[in-house]
């Protein structure tokens, strides 16, 4: 059936006017609404054609991402992020595998190869042997980002922070309330009087976690430097014989610890691993305080605190009533192991786990890069105090050198175990001041 003329000439005279009236439509971005607003149903398809990406199909294969939060692999957090990923990159698996006493047995990982293609740095290994066991990561990595030669030797980059940290005491404030503590404690006594009063409301003043090791290092090895004021003390210690003193600055929170240990102001059970059920007691008040940093708030509201219930404060480690140090630090390092056979796949998931996973934000952290404000509202608390920041910065790598070939288990919790349950503290110091020159004239410094 042939169609009218006149019919074709309307309908392609009314097809130009629509196209004209487009056209006017678009040109005329001059109008505030327009500039400042889009539809709801515009809005996605605009974002995704500037600043979506075409998934990248290309990339396949699968590898091993080993990492310290057991929370996370069993509670879908990382299951979460590698769906995010696949979403860049479809042809791609990622699999978990996380320890819970991390520190401790990644260092055999390591050294047997079986650390998986990605995963978090060993704490104590010293910077010179990170060429060992790590690929170098790309210099792009690391533009405005806080500590970033903080894992390098000789120019090359092996490990960048997963989220910044600062230290204090997190407390739960309800519990605080019931043991009639009015007031956030500014002085060590304070502190003291505080533990004194939540006991006998029949609440654990402070969950150490000594079961667990790790968490302990907090009271030695990781305070000293920034209780001192010094972020590059490690650097002066390498020229000593003894630089473990009763009057030198990991002396200090490692006699705190004792002082809650020996008062019973602590968990009962010193002997266990609670750290997953510690986020409980703190959570519901049958704990009042941990000292952690703050990466570990947004755990105590996921086992269940109100937001609003948990608090933190500057570590008040003498009765100077303040401001106190506090340490400006990263938290675990993540790199690329050298023996991946998936390298180009490795690089691409630490690109992904630092920028855009969501993990320092889920974790409670600081951002990594100095652009970017954080997201924990326990931080303004904590800053209210003024504390004194000190920014965590290379220091010589002769320090955990030395330490590991004296055995003392440091950046492991393990040598603070000991100190705080030493019968003489002057005696465990000469051990290891014994044992560290000794390993220091054996490696010629």
């Amino acid at each position: 059936m042939g169609v009218d003329i006149n019919m074709k000439r309307t309908w392609l005279f009314a097809l130009v006017l629509v196209l004209m009236f487009s056209l006017l439509a678009a040109c005329g971005g001059g109008n505030k609404e327009s500039e400042n607003s889009a539809s709801p149903s515009a809005s996605p398809s605009a974002s995704a054609s500037q600043d979506g990406e075409s998934p990248d199909t290309e990339l396949s294969g699968t590898i091993t991402f080993l990492s310290h939060r057991t929370d996370y692999e069993s509670d879908g957090t990382f299951e979460r992020y590698k769906a995010k990923f696949k979403e860049k990159y479809p042809n791609v698996d990622i699999e978990f595998e996380t320890l819970t006493n991390y520190a401790q047995d990644v260092k055999v990982r390591i050294t047997t190869g079986e650390a998986g293609d990605v995963l978090m740095l060993d704490p104590g290994i010293a910077n010179k042997e990170l060429p060992n066991f790590f690929e170098p990561l790309p210099d792009s990595l690391f533009e405005n980002a806080y500590f970033p030669d903080q894992r390098a030797w000789e120019g090359k980059r092996y490990g960048i922070t997963t989220g910044v940290n600062t230290m204090g005491i997190v407390y739960n404030k309800k519990a605080f309330e019931k043991a009639g503590i009015t007031k956030v404690p500014t002085t060590l006594d304070e502190l003291y009087d505080a533990a004194r009063k939540l006991k006998e409301a029949g609440i654990i003043p402070l969950y150490m976690n000594y079961g667990a090791q790790w968490p302990v290092g907090n009271w030695f090895e990781g305070a000293g430097w920034w209780i001192s004021g010094d972020p590059k003390l490690h650097d002066k210690l390498v020229q000593s014989d003894t630089p473990f003193t009763m009057d030198g600055p990991f002396a200090k929170a490692i006699q705190i610890a004792r002082t809650f240990v020996e008062n019973g102001w602590v968990e009962p059970d010193l002997s266990t691993n609670n750290w997953e059920m510690s986020k409980g007691e703190v959570a519901t008040g049958k704990a009042a305080m941990y000292f952690l940093g703050n990466w570990v708030i947004p755990q105590v509201i996921g086992a269940g605190a109100a937001p609003e219930d948990i608090g933190f404060f500057p570590l008040p480690y003498d009765n100077s009533g303040g401001p106190y140090n506090a340490p400006l630090g990263g938290d675990y390092y993540i790199g690329v192991s050298k023996n991946s056979k998936n390298k180009e796949l490795a690089f691409k998931w630490v690109e992904f786990f630092v920028k855009e996973s969501g993990y320092q934000d889920d974790s409670g952290f600081m951002p990594i890069y100095k652009d970017q404000e954080p997201k924990v509202p326990q931080l303004a608390e904590f800053m209210s105090f003024k504390p004194n920041l000190i920014e965590e910065v290379p220091t010589d790598p002769r320090f955990n050198e030395i330490a590991n070939k004296a055995e003392i288990g440091l950046w492991t919790g393990a040598a603070a175990q000991e100190l705080i349950v030493a019968e003489d503290l002057q005696k465990a110091f000469d051990e290891l001041n014994a044992a560290w020159a000794k390993a220091k004239k054996d490696l010629g410094y």
